[in-house]
């Protein structure tokens, strides 16, 4: 995008939330960001903020006019808007169909197992309700995932991807607070991950936020 450096970045997010994600992106990217904290209730349900994001959430981000939400979105969108950062394989390369797989298989079935699983929703066992399941069930997700991260260092042809910073955020969420279990293969994936610089940076930045909101 031609106008990646025109634009000013803006960032909405609270410092315990998926917003750390999105964080973590941008420490990745190094363009100059500006980040606007939105306290959970009234100023995130406030029609300022529902300008940008209708549903009142957070992560959020604005490039100059154009707003985006949903976070496997806005790290897509990053890596696109500033391609210099390197964190997407080039359109139409052999590597562009492993980092959509699995950049949107976090943000789909893994999010809706985890969640379903989190909140005891159960999947009947007739048949035909468990057609309407897209993702199986948590088992099957996991071993996918698994499967895809053994014996490699990053999911798309070998290099660190925005697909990296929201599988293993998800990863490393996941199995800090228990709503994933620890796999060898997931350890050693997310412990390389948020080794990195960026990775540090990011955390120490929403840290500290928490420990002047009180809450760290």
């Amino acid at each position: 995008m031609s106008d990646a450096g025109c634009d000013e970045l803006v960032f909405y997010t609270a410092p315990m939330s998926r917003g750390r994600i999105v964080r973590w992106m941008l420490e990745e990217v190094g363009a100059p960001y500006r980040t606007e904290i939105l306290g959970f209730g009234p100023p995130m349900k406030g029609a300022a903020y529902r300008a940008v994001n209708p549903l009142g959430k957070v992560p959020a981000l604005r490039h100059g006019e154009t707003a985006v939400t949903e976070t496997a979105a806005i790290c897509a969108y990053l890596a696109d808007a500033f391609p210099q950062a390197g964190l997407a394989p080039p359109p139409g390369s052999r590597a562009r169909g492993p980092y959509y797989r699995w950049l949107f298989f976090a943000a789909g079935p893994v999010e809706a197992a985890v969640t379903n699983r989190t909140l005891n929703v159960a999947v009947p066992d007739d048949p035909r309700l468990r057609g309407m399941v897209g993702y199986g069930s948590l088992p099957e997700v996991l071993d996918a995932l698994e499967g895809a991260v053994t014996g490699i260092d990053y999911l798309a042809g070998g290099q660190f991807s925005a697909a990296d910073v929201y599988v293993g955020s998800h990863l490393a969420w996941g199995m800090a607070f228990g709503t994933l279990e620890k796999r060898p293969a997931f350890e050693a994936y997310t412990a390389r991950l948020l080794a990195r610089p960026a990775a540090v940076r990011a955390r120490a930045i929403d840290d500290r936020l928490l420990a002047e909101q009180g809450q760290g």
